[in-house]
């Protein structure tokens, strides 16, 4: 289980021996027999949405130092929960140490790699986690967690994985990623979660070079020409070549074929330093003769090596353009000539990785076909640059990119470009947004007349992409019903009304660009006189979508400047709802906030490190808890609820506290000690709050109801005026991992995403069920619901809430300014985070406000260390977390006002009555105010005689024994009140008559 530290203030660190022991227990494992044929990798995402090879697969390896023959052998697979093993029998086969085999698995219809398998079976597997056994039999394993002598090697991969070896499985795949087994299938200590990285998968066979383990490894040096390079004869020509070595310096090239007049190697720059390239230039001059040179050039390096690689250069006479560039393009949504060979020519307007654009300078007038064409060929582009006119042959075919529901003309397979002169130019078309026929400008020049509004910014620092559109972008379902007129009518129009600022790289930028002051550039800032190509390709965040390729750097203006938190119309009682995006304080590599080593993270009768989630080490953790400590400390709330937090009891959410406390220099937060039920999931909802401000009434709350795998959390509080009211911190089921099949739950097409009616019974569950539980106990209808519903403002969860009387103050304070927003998704902002008060707080509620301190921040500046071109962190608050908070401001207001000196107060004798040994009597209240005083009213008899009871007391406040009169009392009129007394003392009876209208 999870190691805790006896105490959070006190860091330290486990001794040697402790260690030691740690060590061992986490790498307790089911009983294998040994072998040195392992899994090496574990695929099965061949063939899905987003997948590059078409199928699954398993991939073996022998790891050992001598040969191995494997006889009546299979690989089988059972799904990361299931019980019931797939079986793929192994012919006779024998491994060399070193060598790889590959069995390839069922394929899908997607993907465009073919596999080269050594064998190939038909199983489906799992395309995020599974089980995969290499077992020295034939006969189907059974059971979740299978051991024993046959069972030669064990991998189960993804969080759900019920069988592994080791501490836990490796982590969860997707249709792009496989767990790999490190260090090229080299390390094996038997645990699942530390042998295996999930990474791009790479097949290898039998037919790959032997990876010897143990053996020195000298890296080869890889060239990287092109394969070949067409000429215009009487023209000159130019090829780009490489060659890098991991582990030497490549330090020489020359050609080593034939030697052909003309053609020659020239600038040759060596490596600076192990794994950097070197580079050099084929020149083809203009006066080689027609005819065909395959040129072979040899590189060397540091270490005696060397390397070769063949050009084939193809001299030709200069061919006749066959077809103009509008011409190619056409009229209709494909290229009237594509998969044909065509000559064509236009002046070079971009170059980006890969190609260039050509555009026909004078084009033919006709808005409906563009001037403009993409050549996909990296080697082509070395040939021209921009300004130059330049003719061009090659293939024209229709590029549909993965998600794309239409084509985009490109030239491929070029075998020739011929750059004929220089000093060219295209005058950029004028366009604006929205615009629904950006195919008509497609590889075209443009110049966009009107400043355009960065919408998205998730994208800039993996590649290097900004959304642009005219205006900010609504998520359609946070404004209007969905499915209906508007929200369709919405979804049309942001979808013509957006645009993507690429870098032309079209890979992870080694530099971030775009990013300003801060550093940062945030949603809402504006470009202005942007001016580029148009292109069409895969985006950030899955399927596809025009980009613009910039010609001229753009002007970003900071028009969304970071503002602090938001400054609201004082109350009592500040509230804030925060998602702070997995604080954990055990992390994905085992270690704890304290430098221990654990088993990892608590789920059920589960733990393993692939429970936990957030930061993956200390050094990121140290790093994310700084951030969220500013955004806390930033708005100062009297009480927050937290979503995202480690479910450990109330471990992380105490660390958190302690944290805060450090920043502030003082005891100013404590945790609000968890309810009994915090949910089967790795996440829980907490509050922490100020002691000095607020009262705790009563014990938290939860709904265990098997719904809410994350069940929300209601907690009462007494403001300093005396004023009670409760907060409830809900956090419902994610839009993410849609379930298969249809239903409620599917993705429905209407905006709403996945697992939607899971979501609406958790919320006909909260105001049906847990929320009149809460304000019975309460005793009071000051009901707040915040926290993250993972429900847009107009969705159905949310619809049913308001149905149930609670009132929206992001609807009520923040829509009339402006877009309530929290969240920024596919482009498109809306607010997932809510304020929803009673309709007896309602009233109280004098502001809320979202803090756009995280949505519209890059996700590249956030805490995390991997996968980074740049670290651009800095401890303040931006990019805390992927939500903005929420912040309302309340001002509790007593339920009833004391009245007494506007009420004349008459006592009549009282009688004793020996039956019942009480003593009876009345007391008139007469209204002497000259107004009516509103009801129902609350006689109050303080300091009443020790030992004497009020008997017909309607109720107790503040000790003092009262009577409600329901109805108010007009100006002059007065009301008999009875009283009734219990006074087995005789004693002399004595107390103070106080009025109050209102509610006690």
């Amino acid at each position: 289980m999870t190691f805790h530290a006896s105490s959070r203030a006190v860091p330290g660190r486990l001794t040697v021996l402790a260690a030691l022991l740690a060590a061992f227990a986490t790498s307790a494992a089911p009983a294998f027999a040994a072998s040195d044929i392992v899994i090496s990798q574990a695929y099965g995402g061949g063939g899905n949405s987003g997948a590059t090879i078409k199928s699954d697969f398993v991939e073996l390896f022998n790891r050992g130092t001598a040969a191995v023959t494997l006889t009546n052998w299979s690989v089988q697979y059972a799904s990361a929960g299931g019980t019931a093993w797939q079986v793929t029998t192994i012919p006779t086969v024998t491994l060399q140490p070193g060598q790889y085999y590959l069995i390839q698995q069922a394929s899908g219809s997607g993907g465009s790699v073919a596999l080269s398998p050594d064998l190939t079976g038909t199983i489906p597997m799992g395309g995020s986690g599974g089980k995969v056994a290499l077992v020295r039999a034939t006969t189907a394993l059974t059971g979740p967690n299978p051991a024993g002598a046959n069972v030669a090697d064990l991998v189960g991969w993804g969080s759900n994985a019920n069988g592994f070896e080791g501490s836990g499985p490796a982590g969860g795949t997707a249709n792009a990623t496989a767990a790999v087994r490190n260090e090229a299938g080299c390390v094996d200590t038997d645990d699942n979660a530390g042998d295996f990285t999930i990474a791009t998968p790479t097949p290898r066979n039998t037919a790959t070079p032997a990876n010897v383990c143990g053996a020195p490894s000298v890296k080869p040096i890889v060239p990287n020409c092109p394969a070949s390079l067409g000429v215009a004869q009487g023209y000159a020509g130019v090829a780009l070549l490489s060659a890098s070595d991991v582990d030497g310096i490549v330090n020489g090239a020359t050609i080593t074929s034939s030697p052909v007049a003309g053609i020659t190697l020239a600038g040759f720059s060596a490596a600076g330093e192990a794994g950097a390239s070197a580079s050099a230039r084929l020149e083809v001059a203009a006066n080689v003769p027609l005819g065909s040179y395959p040129v072979t050039i040899r590189f060397v390096n540091d270490q005696a090596q060397e390397a070769s690689c063949t050009v084939n250069v193809a001299v030709q006479a200069l061919a006749a353009v066959t077809r103009t560039i509008p011409q190619i393009q056409g009229a209709g949504a494909a290229s009237p000539v594509a998969n044909t060979t065509q000559t064509t020519q236009g002046v070079v307007t971009a170059k980006v990785a890969g190609g260039f654009f050509l555009q026909d300078a004078a084009g033919d007038g006709d808005p409906a076909t563009s001037d403009g064409l993409f050549v996909y060929s990296s080697t082509a582009a070395d040939n021209v640059s921009v300004g130059q006119l330049v003719r061009v042959t090659g293939t024209v075919v229709e590029f549909t990119p993965n998600g794309a529901n239409r084509s985009y003309t490109e030239m491929k397979d070029v075998t020739a470009a011929v750059a004929l002169s220089g000093g060219h130019s295209v005058a950029p078309t004028n366009i604006t947004l929205p615009n629904a026929r950006l195919d008509q400008v497609e590889g075209m020049l443009v110049r966009f007349t009107s400043p355009l509004t960065i919408s998205q910014t998730s994208y800039v620092g993996s590649r290097g992409e900004l959304t642009l559109s005219s205006g900010r972008l609504e998520i359609p379902t946070n404004r209007y019903v969905p499915g209906s007129a508007e929200a369709l009518a919405l979804a049309a129009a942001n979808a013509n009304n957006r645009i993507v600022l690429d870098d032309g790289l079209f890979t992870a930028p080694t530099t971030i660009p775009y990013i300003g002051e801060g550093p940062t550039v945030r949603a809402g800032d504006t470009v202005t006189d942007l001016t580029g190509v148009v292109d069409f390709g895969a985006i950030g965040g899955g399927g596809a979508g025009f980009k613009l390729q910039p010609t001229a750097a753009p002007l970003i203006a900071r028009d969304n400047p970071r503002e602090g938190a938001p400054l609201l119309p004082s109350g009592n009682v500040k509230v804030a709802s925060a998602n702070v995006l997995n604080f954990f304080t055990t992390f994905t590599n085992g270690v704890n906030h304290l430098g221990q080593t654990t088993a990892g993270c608590t789920i059920g009768s589960s733990t393993s490190r692939s429970n936990c989630r957030g930061a993956d080490n200390l050094a990121e953790y140290v790093r994310q808890r700084d951030k969220i400590v500013a955004e806390l400390k930033g708005i100062d709330a009297d009480v927050f609820g937290l979503m995202e937090i480690q479910n450990d009891g109330d471990y992380s959410a105490g660390v958190l506290v302690d944290s805060l406390n450090a920043a502030y220099g003082a005891q100013v937060y404590a945790v609000v000690p968890k309810p009994l039920a915090t949910g089967t999931d790795a996440i829980r909802v907490a509050m922490i709050y100020k002691p000095g401000k607020l009262t705790l009434a009563g014990q938290a709350m939860a709904d265990a109801d098997g719904v809410n795998n994350r069940p929300p959390m209601a907690q009462s509080f007494v403001a300093a005026n005396g004023e009670k009211f409760t907060l409830v911190v809900n956090h419902l089921k994610s839009k993410g991992s849609c379930p298969s099949g249809d239903g409620a739950n599917a993705d429905n097409g209407d905006g709403q995403s996945c697992w939607n009616g899971t979501r609406v019974l958790q919320a006909q569950r909260l105001v049906n069920t847990f929320l009149p539980q809460v304000v019975a106990a309460a005793n009071d209808p000051d009901v707040l619901v915040i926290g993250d519903m993972n429900s847009y403002g107009m969705e159905d969860p949310i619809r049913t809430i308001t149905a149930a009387g609670y009132v929206n103050q992001l609807e009520r304070f923040v829509r009339p300014a402006g877009l309530p927003y929290s969240y920024v998704f596919g482009h498109e902002a809306g607010y997932l985070d809510h304020a929803l008060a009673s309709a007896a707080l309602s009233p109280q509620v004098v502001g809320a406000a979202e803090w756009h301190v995280n949505a519209d921040e890059p996700e590249v500046i956030d805490y995390n260390l991997d996968g980074k071109p740049q670290d651009l962190y800095n401890a303040l608050p931006y990019r805390a977390s992927d939500h903005d908070p929420v912040v309302i401001s309340l001002n509790l207001v007593p339920s009833y006002v004391d009245v007494t000196a506007s009420v004349q107060k008459v006592s009549s004798g009282l009688v004793f009555n020996r039956a019942t040994q009480l003593f009876t009597g009345t007391i008139t209240l007469v209204n002497k105010s000259g107004a009516t005083l509103n009801g129902p009213l609350q006689l109050s008899l303080a300091g009443l005689t020790s030992g004497v009871t009020l008997v017909n007391a309607t109720g107790s406040k503040n000790g003092a024994p009262y009577i409600t009169v329901n109805g108010g009392l007009a100006a002059g009129v007065q009301v008999v009140v009875p009283v009734t007394f219990s006074n087995p003392a005789k004693a002399g009876l004595t107390y103070t008559a106080k009025v109050y209208s209102g509610n006690f």
